[in-house]
């Protein structure tokens, strides 16, 4: 992934995840673990969780998945068995933009980013969440 593409993918998710209570770490394929309830290495605890709920086993509930059309970004938001685990499809990627197309494009790049588990981008919002309180 070029940096064209990652700094698009991080601003896309800093925009999705506008929330300041949300620390979330984004994977090189478009995959964004949302970490609920961080704690210590954010970067450890989003690994674990992929590593965990990335891969893709067809016939079994890591194989399912759901599409999210989105209405202030272009593209879509695939879903899958973990509910922090998110991958966006941008608009251009696929070349059929069926449902099912997208969420089959969607599931791959979260099986890559689950299997290779490379991290482009760490946001910590614990900070800013600590000083709101």
């Amino acid at each position: 992934m070029n940096a064209v593409n990652t700094e698009m993918l991080i601003d896309v998710w800093q925009r999705l995840l506008a929330d300041p209570r949300k620390s979330w770490v984004l994977f090189e394929h478009g995959t964004c673990v949302v970490l609920t309830a961080p704690d210590g290495e954010l970067a450890d605890q989003a690994t674990e969780i992929l590593g965990e709920f990335g891969s893709v086993h067809a016939g079994s509930a890591a194989g399912d998945f759901g599409v999210i059309d989105l209405k202030d970004v272009e593209g879509w938001v695939v879903t899958g068995h973990h509910n922090d685990v998110l991958t966006y499809v941008g608009l251009d990627e696929p070349r059929d933009q069926s449902e099912i197309a997208v969420g089959l494009l969607g599931r791959s790049k979260r099986h890559r980013d689950g299997t290779e588990l490379r991290i482009v981008h760490v946001e910590d919002k614990r900070a800013s969440a600590d000083a709101a309180q």
